[in-house]
């Protein structure tokens, strides 16, 4: 639980984080859907460039972007056992006993493995580099012209925004109480399978209370500095551009306009 880093913001001064919130979220979209075009490695190499750089400016450290990859190394290595019994097309690889391995199979795989991991660099980045309250109003500022339509954009921001701030939290929580349950023997690691079962219902439970406890607190000081749902609000604090994010939005949006031209080029 120590690994998981989204959600996390980290105060340093760099490029990335001067940028506007606005800008941020943008460009996370922009990359989003080029990792689903079907531009082949050579699409995927131009984004990790892209993020290479952007991880370079942003004064992040490699071992911090490593740590955001560690919580889905079993889900890729799920994902790659269930292509290699699934897809059976391409040419066989490997052939032993009863098990065949396929090229699509593998190359299917590293496709969804690629996508993943820039995915998760992706939103590392937002987060890492943008305070929870410049997320909001960076998101409510997007969804404005939804308000014509009856959207209460500020309250789907700020549901956003805690749901980003909170994962930090509840997974300290959770640690919090893996440490109080091992001190009273309770063990997670080694058992039966019903010793297991019943070790993890001891963590979660105690979480689930602490999650519902702290919504109240949560509501409790909303409501005590006077936030009412659905009302008009006032800001302190106003977003505005500079030239390096009419930069950076040049930059990204070039960066989309060359994948799909690879894309139509195939």
């Amino acid at each position: 639980m120590n690994n998981v880093t989204l959600g996390k913001y980290l105060p340093l001064n760099s490029f990335v984080h001067r940028l506007d919130p606005r800008t941020k979220i943008c460009v996370m979209f922009v990359l989003l859907v080029g990792i689903f075009l079907p531009c082949g490695f050579i699409g995927y190499g131009i984004i990790g460039l892209f993020l290479l750089i952007s991880v370079f400016l942003s004064k992040l450290s490699v071992g911090y972007i490593w740590k955001s990859f560690k919580p889905t190394l079993i889900t890729l290595a799920f994902l790659l056992v269930i292509n290699i019994f699934v897809i059976k097309t391409g040419d066989v690889l490997i052939s032993f006993w009863k098990i065949t391995i396929y090229k699509d199979a593998l190359i299917q795989t590293l496709y969804i493995v690629v996508r993943l991991l820039l995915m998760i660099v992706i939103t590392t980045l937002l987060t890492a580099t943008t305070k929870p309250l410049d997320l909001t109003l960076g998101i409510e500022d997007l969804l404005i012209p939804f308000e014509k339509l009856g959207f209460r954009t500020h309250d789907l921001a700020m549901m956003i925004s805690l749901a980003l701030r909170f994962i930090p939290t509840l997974l300290e929580e959770a640690q919090r109480i893996l440490k109080a349950q091992a001190s009273r023997g309770v063990d997670m690691e080694n058992g039966s399978f019903k010793e297991k079962i019943t070790a993890i219902l001891s963590l979660i439970v105690p979480l689930f209370v602490s999650c519902f406890q702290k919504a109240d607190d949560l509501a409790d000081a909303m409501e005590a500095r006077g936030y009412i749902v659905g009302a008009k609000r006032v800001r302190y604090k106003q977003l505005k551009f500079a030239w390096y994010d009419f930069a950076v939005l040049f930059v990204s949006n070039g960066l989309l306009a060359l994948l799909i031209y690879i894309w139509l080029s195939k």
